[in-house]
């Protein structure tokens, strides 16, 4: 079976660097409606059997677009295995601001995960993110456990990192490795054992956008 995972449409918030984390929770922008109803189209003729989305309405809206724009009419279903990073003190911050005040903490987030010590910072482990994400998409693989099986996930750039990280069984130093996830972005992991592993089919794709992308599109 395969989880088709979205980073959610860019918003206002990525627009000015701000990160969101697991509570902040800003609208999507103009531009990033146009592109999930790309990536709608996109996917039309691919059969999922259902649609989950992380709680945060950044997320939610961009299952629903989606959804409307396949024509699938599949309800999408909140599970908070998907919520983004509790990031703590963080959210809301600008990545400039947050870099003078946590120069430590930010460094080891984005370059050294495994070294990550969110305490001071009231927020949530890498290992954490890992876990939850690894039982969303383990009981993805038991639930449709059918070879042409798919299912539809919208969560959040650093969540997604983190977790298809862990799925593909890199250590936690290295759940990074492969860069960050663009807005509005597919990636495709299958499973071919009942979700023991996963490998990459398709990797932060953003080809059908037909547009040429910016920094902010990738933060």
């Amino acid at each position: 079976m395969q989880i088709y995972f979205v980073r959610h449409g860019k918003t206002e918030w990525n627009l000015s660097s701000r990160f969101q984390g697991g509570h902040g929770d800003s609208p999507l922008l103009p531009q990033s409606l146009e592109d999930i109803k790309k990536l709608g189209k996109h996917l039309q003729g691919v059969h999922f059997r259902a649609i989950f989305a992380s709680p945060l309405q950044r997320a939610f809206n961009t299952a629903q677009g989606i959804d409307d724009s396949m024509n699938a009419n599949l309800p999408v279903v909140i599970d908070e295995r998907l919520r983004e990073f509790n990031l703590g003190d963080l959210e809301g911050m600008k990545f400039d601001d947050a870099v003078k005040r946590f120069p430590e903490q930010i460094n080891n987030f984005w370059h050294h995960p495994d070294q990550y010590d969110p305490s001071s910072l009231h927020g949530e482990t890498y290992e954490h993110v890992i876990k939850r994400g690894k039982d969303f998409a383990q009981e993805m693989a038991r639930c449709f456990d059918q070879d042409d099986d798919k299912v539809l996930a919208v969560s959040h750039g650093a969540a997604l990192s983190a977790i298809m990280g862990g799925l593909l069984g890199y250590p936690l130093k290295d759940v990074r490795k492969r860069g960050g996830l663009s807005n509005t972005s597919l990636t495709i992991l299958e499973t071919t054992d009942k979700g023991k592993s996963f490998h990459p089919i398709v990797w932060n794709e953003t080809d059908f956008l037909g547009r040429k992308l910016s920094k902010t599109d990738s933060l």
